[in-house]
């Protein structure tokens, strides 16, 4: 297992912009595949964005709900998974956790990941 720490989350307004940072610790993320999920009040946890690891081409995949808006990506630099959110909505409020799998294939499935960092809040004001 990987240790995760997000940040980068807060407040904005509908319309703007903010990017998360997923960062590792103790491992090189780039030999992890790690995807993105958000949980809002009362919904389960639901997948966002995967990543595949660098030896997999860094393949993507999106969320229908994000396509367009948000892209995943690499800072091999600093050993972090971003997550650029654009054109927000009131309904991306939740918490975003990064999660993240050895295996070289990206997955929307939250039990496909071993290890999950402890969640930052984002909130779209309307």
């Amino acid at each position: 297992q990987v240790q995760l720490v997000e940040s980068g989350g807060g407040l904005v307004q509908a319309g703007g912009s903010m990017r998360l940072s997923c960062a590792a610790s103790g491992r090189t993320l780039s030999d992890y595949t790690v995807g993105w999920f958000r949980q809002a009040p009362g919904k389960e946890r639901e997948f966002v964005a995967t990543i595949t690891r660098i030896s997999a081409a860094r393949y993507t995949i999106y969320a229908d709900s994000v396509k367009g808006r948000f892209t995943i990506s690499r800072d091999t630099a600093k050993n972090t998974v971003l997550l650029q959110m654009n054109k927000l909505k009131s309904e991306d409020t939740a918490v975003y956790f990064c999660a993240a799998r050895s295996a070289y294939i990206g997955s929307k499935e939250k039990s496909d990941y071993d290890s999950w960092g402890q969640g930052t809040q984002v909130t779209v004001s309307s």
